[in-house]
């Protein structure tokens, strides 16, 4: 399974009032393991950033200025998410602005529900945690992922964030070992600090591999049917 755990960053916070695009995030799992492909862009978005979201980003009209505009990205992010799983926390918030930039850019890209489906992991931590804060601070809190280093909010920071949040929320492993290679953004440039040693893999022996599957049995009718990996 080829996923692509994504975040945005925008002008304002209602696309209907024409706020734009300014920042796009996204790491590709495949497996539920990172493979260590991102997608990165800072887009111009030919308009004023409210203060309120520059507030919550950091990101300055000023830097800006020299990004390219969202149409001259945009075939190289449908490349990027083509056939993948969106995931996305409060996704139709990212959907509606990035739909409507699909738009603006050329008719024959059509939406981003055309080229990807999406899952939404508020509506997943919603029914998991009903009645509990579900924004990513607070799932990074309830499930230990480390977001100490969050200052502003940032799109590939916080899909990196997202996707340690989401494997851990649904079973799965939650440490991809983005602590040791955090993005670090100051708005003129992106460095990865780190590097991933070499992996020892080691193969389950029959005794796993039973376990596993009574693991995954357990998985799959706590789920009511939707456990993935049951059905892969």
């Amino acid at each position: 399974m080829r996923q692509i755990v994504l975040d945005t960053e925008t002008t304002g916070l209602e696309v209907g009032k024409g706020h734009r695009l300014i920042e796009i995030g996204a790491i590709e799992l495949a497996e539920r393991r990172a493979t260590g492909r991102s997608f990165h862009r800072y887009v111009n978005p030919q308009r004023a950033i409210d203060e309120g979201a520059l507030a919550v980003h950091g990101i300055s009209n000023e830097f800006l200025a020299d990004k390219p505009v969202f149409a001259e990205i945009a075939r190289e992010l449908i490349e990027f998410v083509d056939g993948a799983e969106l995931v996305i926390h409060n996704a139709a918030f990212d959907v509606a602005f990035l739909d409507a930039e699909l738009a603006m850019a050329d008719a024959v890209f059509g939406r981003i529900t055309d080229h990807a489906r999406v899952l939404d992991t508020l509506a997943l931590a919603r029914e998991k945690y009903p009645g509990q804060k579900n924004n990513l601070d607070a799932l990074c809190r309830r499930l230990n992922v480390d977001n100490s280093h969050r200052d502003l909010h940032g799109a590939l920071l916080d899909a990196q964030l997202l996707a340690e949040v989401y494997l851990a929320m649904t079973g799965g492993q939650g440490d991809l070992g983005f602590a040791s290679e955090r993005a670090v953004v100051s708005h003129s440039a992106v460095v990865i600090h780190g590097v991933r040693p070499s992996l020892l893999v080691r193969l389950a022996d029959a005794a796993e591999l039973a376990l596993h599957e009574a693991r995954l049995g357990r998985l799959d009718a706590a789920s009511k049917g939707r456990c993935l990996w049951q059905n892969e």
